[in-house]
């Protein structure tokens, strides 16, 4: 069975400005997440959820989806047997997700989830 995309991130340099932009033009309601520069929008009908935030440190701007998978560590590893790299490792927000990133091979950013 084919793995679905579950959340979307879109994080840039300034995400207040991002969140007014994106919620004017899409009538997104946004959700704050506490002690961090980040709005979820919860999934509508038929749609996923996501988040808009600002960078952490001196990254780049970037937009990217993140696939549900069973086992985080197993497929960072399939990844980068394929030519991906891994760029953030397993990391578990406690009672909120755990999640991963990678870059395939030509370099987009791609995150994983495990189901909570």
């Amino acid at each position: 069975m084919a793995h679905t995309v579950s959340w979307f991130e879109i994080i840039g340099k300034d995400g207040p400005k991002l969140r007014e932009f994106y919620g004017h033009l899409f009538d997104w309601q946004f959700e704050e997440a506490p002690g961090m520069d980040y709005g979820m929008i919860h999934a509508g009908s038929g749609g996923i959820g996501g988040g808009i935030g600002s960078l952490h440190g001196t990254g780049e701007s970037y937009v990217t989806v993140y696939v549900e998978v069973p086992d985080i560590n197993a497929s960072l590893e399939q990844a980068e047997k394929l030519g991906g790299k891994t760029i953030v490792p397993r990391t578990v927000i406690p009672d909120q997700v755990t999640f991963a990133m990678f870059s395939d091979p030509e370099g987009h950013l791609v995150g994983l989830m495990e189901p909570m």
